[in-house]
């Protein structure tokens, strides 16, 4: 992995998913989530391996680790992917999007880019958009919320 230069790296095959994350290089927690085993007799595991001087997980804020709460009539567009996201299609270009604008399912909202390629992001749901939940050029995983839209 540090050949590459990779940090994270995924693979599904029938009853066995895979994750393997690399260790940052500030030193901070490293941590194996529980992944779904179908069809698996035994529970998933947790392993947590603290580095020296690294702050415990019960430190981090609570809105940091809080888990996205269902509101009525609020959508959220998740990252289909892992990758950078992008608000514009390039550093000059006006963001696709704003807080407040209306959108249809077809909108463009961003650009997640995996492995040199620019994936555009479309909203798949027609309303407002409330409120953009990621910075720009910040890496997203799969299934993070990236815009909170209120349906119309």
């Amino acid at each position: 992995m540090k050949r590459s230069d990779l940090i994270e790296f995924e693979i599904e095959e029938s009853e066995l998913k895979l994750r393997i994350c690399r260790a940052p290089k500030n030193g901070g927690q490293v941590q194996a989530m529980p992944m779904a085993f179908h069809g698996a007799t035994n529970p998933p595991f947790v392993v947590e391996h603290q580095q020296p001087g690294a702050p415990s997980a019960q430190a981090a804020s609570p809105a940091a680790v809080a888990p996205v709460v269902d509101e009525a009539n609020v959508e959220y567009v998740k990252s289909p992917m892992v990758g950078t996201f992008y608000r514009a299609s390039g550093p000059d270009s006006a963001p696709y999007c704003e807080v407040g604008a209306s959108i249809s399912a077809e909108s463009v909202l961003c650009i997640v880019e995996a492995m040199k390629v620019m994936n555009e992001i479309h909203a798949e749901v027609s309303g407002k958009i409330v409120e953009i939940l990621v910075e720009d050029g910040q890496t997203v995983e799969y299934g993070q919320p990236l815009f909170k839209v209120k349906k119309a």
